[in-house]
């Protein structure tokens, strides 16, 4: 009997140690994850997002904010910037207040700014002025190890630890980047992608709102098995600022400017049974933005220089050389016939609205700077009187064909564009030859006139002012002259 009963119990456990040792084969124990190699994680706006106290009351219709110096997030406003588009909110209450955002016009001093637009709704020294960072979070690694069918990818995003303040496009803060996090910006399935992998199939399954005590997660699942390859997430979608990750605000406590406060995003492969099988913790550095700003001095540069003998412009070759200060025509000693003369003026400014360049003659060439009383004034008031070009009506505002030397006598000009086309009127307009006016004389008086402008900053734009003389044979012996003065004028 011993025996028997010895043999039953010896075959007892060979019968269990081979149950045991099929059950290890097929159900073999779970090996340690591995690590998710190659992986990053990068923000397309990695600028910390801005959350001041309001310092003192501002009501309805004021435009200048104070801010409060001490306690918050940003203290002064070293991180505000021009064009920053900000609103106001309350601690208790989710949203700007009013839904209504301003621009910010500049900023006065380390703790006031001024908007461009005037307050619509009053704020208190409780509330937050805040201005919102948000971009699109993008992660990317190579599997380590294949998910099956029905596995997926978790992922955490660190949340503020303070309950209601995840999820209302708020920028949040704590005293601690341990405790601080990302606004989820109410973000859903919808505006998250998983891609990437060899064989997967993804579908976003769930994102989950953080609280006081949790963080947020994501969750991609794919219905096919994912044997190896590049895995990418984007959370955020770039096609709309309401469904951006909102970036924190630097801590309240212990902050540097300029340092980065570094959050770390978990990445997590699952089986079916929410088991894990790999991991990688990546990181992302948020920090303040610079504001790279510089004050260009406003430039007007006006030349007028001289052109040399047989030089041409307006059609014709010189007859006399010109200097930057002077249009010598010396001894005339032909009548009725044309003699030539030109200068050049060359403009550059970076003057928004552009420039303009004017001519006035001081009067008419009057025989040693006789005045010349009147727009009629002529030969026999010992004056050389501007040109009426072919016919009468070529004046200082209307030009006229001016090609007969002989009887229509007198002193005047026409215009050739070189570099830009900022001429007032060109010497070829209409089919002519020589379209010329008269200068305007502010003796008569008559008002000056524009040669040459632009609407626009021009770089080294000239033009060629094309001198024309003829002389009366019964013009009395004598010295002539008068003044001819440009004036560059620029719009800034």
């Amino acid at each position: 009997m011993k025996s028997n009963r010895t043999t039953r119990i010896f075959s007892v456990f060979l019968l269990a140690f081979f149950a045991a040792v099929a059950f290890y084969f097929t159900k073999p124990a779970k090996l340690d994850s591995a690590t998710l190699t190659a992986a990053s994680a990068t923000l397309s706006n990695s600028r910390l997002s801005y959350r001041a106290g309001v310092g003192a009351t501002a009501l309805i219709a004021d435009s200048v904010i104070d801010i409060d110096s001490s306690g918050n997030a940003d203290n002064d406003t070293n991180h505000l910037f021009p064009n920053d588009n900000i609103c106001f909110a309350r601690p208790v209450e989710s949203g700007c207040i009013g839904d209504t955002n301003y621009d910010v016009a500049r900023i006065q001093d380390t703790d006031t700014f001024v908007l461009e637009t005037a307050l619509s709704v009053g704020v208190s020294a409780t509330d937050y002025a805040v201005a919102t960072s948000s971009g699109v979070l993008t992660m990317q690694f190579t599997l380590a190890s294949e998910i099956p069918a029905n596995g997926d990818i978790l992922l955490t995003i660190p949340a503020v630890d303070t309950t209601g303040k995840t999820d209302d496009g708020i920028p949040d803060t704590a005293a601690a980047i341990a405790n601080n996090g990302f606004d989820l910006n109410n973000i859903t399935t919808s505006e998250v992608t998983f891609a990437g992998g060899t064989g997967c199939s993804w579908t976003t399954t769930s994102a989950t709102t953080g609280t006081a005590s949790a963080d947020h997660l994501i969750i991609g699942t794919t219905s096919a098995t994912c044997t190896a390859g590049v895995i990418t997430i984007t959370v955020g979608d770039s096609g709309s600022a309401d469904t951006l990750l909102v970036n924190p605000a630097p801590i309240s406590s212990g902050h540097t400017q300029g340092v980065a406060n570094v959050y770390e995003v978990s990445i997590v492969t699952r089986d079916e049974s929410d088991i894990q099988i790999d991991n990688v913790n990546t990181k992302v550095a948020p920090v303040e933005a610079v504001l790279v700003s510089a004050t260009i001095d406003e430039t007007l540069e006006f030349t007028v220089a001289g052109r040399a003998v047989g030089t041409t412009a307006c059609g014709v070759a010189a007859d006399k050389t010109t200097t930057a200060y002077s249009v010598p025509w010396g001894t005339i000693a032909s009548f009725d016939t044309f003699y030539n003369a030109s200068q050049q003026l060359t403009v550059s400014t970076n003057a928004d609205g552009g420039y303009a360049v004017t001519v006035e003659e001081n009067d008419q060439m009057g025989k040693d700077g006789v005045t010349c009383t009147g727009a009629a004034a002529a030969e026999a008031d010992n004056c050389i009187q501007d040109t009426t070009c072919n016919v009468t009506g070529c004046d200082e505002s209307t030009s006229q064909e001016w090609t007969t030397a002989s009887g229509y006598e007198g002193l005047g000009y026409s215009l050739e564009n070189l570099a830009g086309t900022d001429a007032a009127f060109l010497y070829n307009e209409s089919a002519r030859s020589f379209s010329a006016k008269q200068f305007a004389d502010i003796e008569t008086p008559e008002t000056k006139q524009t040669v040459m402008s632009n609407v626009a900053p021009v770089n080294s734009n000239d033009i060629y002012v094309c001198y024309r003389i003829s002389i009366i044979n019964v013009q009395p012996a004598g010295h002539y002259y008068n003044k001819v003065k440009y004036i560059a004028t620029a719009t800034f």
